[in-house]
């Protein structure tokens, strides 16, 4: 048979690392990224891209945890790469600190971050209100450096990449063999999931140069993660709230509370505010169907609803996706050779 043609529909960190892994693992395939927006104008582009992962309530935890290891290992890599600049991945240490200790002793992903351990008493004695704390070493992805970085070799491996509105995947299966749905927030229009819901963030990027060390309030909530040229402060967590308004008195209180976690933030400047929309469901729907409609087909791949955990778990579901691709390309040569008979 011909080489499948596939589409990935998305341009966010998710449809950017699933176009990528689909391109490895198939490089015979025509594959094209269709996207409404690419950076800097995605959901990604707001994200800190900070790997400190949110337990998904309707995922085992085994399996989280295995996307988190694969994504961290892809990143460490990346890092310590000629590439790691351009890329806008680096490492950064710091600290997660609670008023009172978590139930949990560790949380599932302490022993694939670097150095994980429990604060020391000298330690906390920066956070006169926190009386327990975790130290370590994770990863950051800068964004947009990031993401055009993808790009980039997506481009380099002759992946077509189109500015288009897809109002239907359906309208795709004159065109494709194979369509994956990245397209985060955007699925609950393309496919009618109800599940999927918006989680309103916003956030303060800041010029803070000497701040190093990231700072992370236990309750997610209050966080300060130094990039290579600005340090974002977070955060909210607004459940279906489809506001991309910036709130100047959430600005307000965001800058406050990242300030008594680290006073020196009050000589912060050239201060900017960011809203995004995170596509949050019970669980990452990773998924290959059949859809047929009047005698046509196509196949369809998910991988959506990633929450605020698509920075920390992209490249292993990208890598799930991508053999879910391999499946469907299985189907269609099988298909074709019964045709053949």
């Amino acid at each position: 048979m011909a080489a499948p043609k596939v589409a990935v529909v998305g341009a966010g960190v998710v449809g950017l690392s699933t176009a990528l892994s689909v391109a490895g693992a198939f490089p015979a395939c025509s594959l094209t990224l269709l996207a409404e927006h690419f950076s800097p104008g995605t959901t990604s582009d707001v994200a800190a891209g900070m790997l400190i992962p949110h337990a998904a309530p309707d995922t085992p935890i085994h399996v989280q945890k295995q996307w988190f290891r694969e994504t961290f290992t892809y990143l460490f890599a990346i890092s310590n790469s000629a590439e790691a600049s351009e890329a806008g991945v680096h490492l950064v240490s710091g600290w997660q600190v609670f008023k009172s200790a978590p139930e949990e002793d560790l949380p599932f992903w302490s022993d694939v971050v670097l150095g994980f351990r429990t604060m020391s008493e000298a330690e906390l004695q920066k956070f006169p209100q926190h009386r327990y704390g975790q130290a370590f070493t994770t990863l950051k992805c800068d964004c947009p450096p990031y993401l055009l970085w993808m790009e980039k070799r997506l481009k380099a491996k002759g992946v077509q990449m189109c500015t288009r509105k897809v109002a239907s995947l359906w309208e795709l299966h004159s065109e494709y063999d194979i369509v994956v749905n990245c397209a985060g927030l955007g699925a609950r229009r393309l496919v009618g999931d109800q599940q999927l819901l918006p989680v309103r963030g916003q956030v303060l990027q800041v010029h803070a140069p000497w701040v190093k060390n990231f700072i992370r309030d236990g309750d997610g909530l209050t966080y300060i993660y130094p990039g290579i040229n600005s340090v974002t402060l977070g955060g909210t967590r607004e459940k279906e709230s489809w506001s991309l308004c910036p709130d100047p008195g959430t600005a307000k209180g965001i800058f406050g509370r990242c300030c008594s976690l680290e006073p020196s933030l009050r000589a912060a400047r050239d201060v900017k505010v960011k809203v995004g929309l995170r596509p949050s469901r019970g669980s990452v729907r990773l998924q290959r169907e059949v859809w047929s409609q009047a005698g046509a087909k196509i196949l369809v791949v998910h991988n959506y609803g990633h929450g605020s955990g698509g920075f920390s778990m992209h490249w292993g579901t990208a890598k799930e996706a991508a053999r879910l691709v391999g499946e469907c390309i299985a189907l269609l040569q099988g298909s074709s050779s019964r045709a053949k008979l």
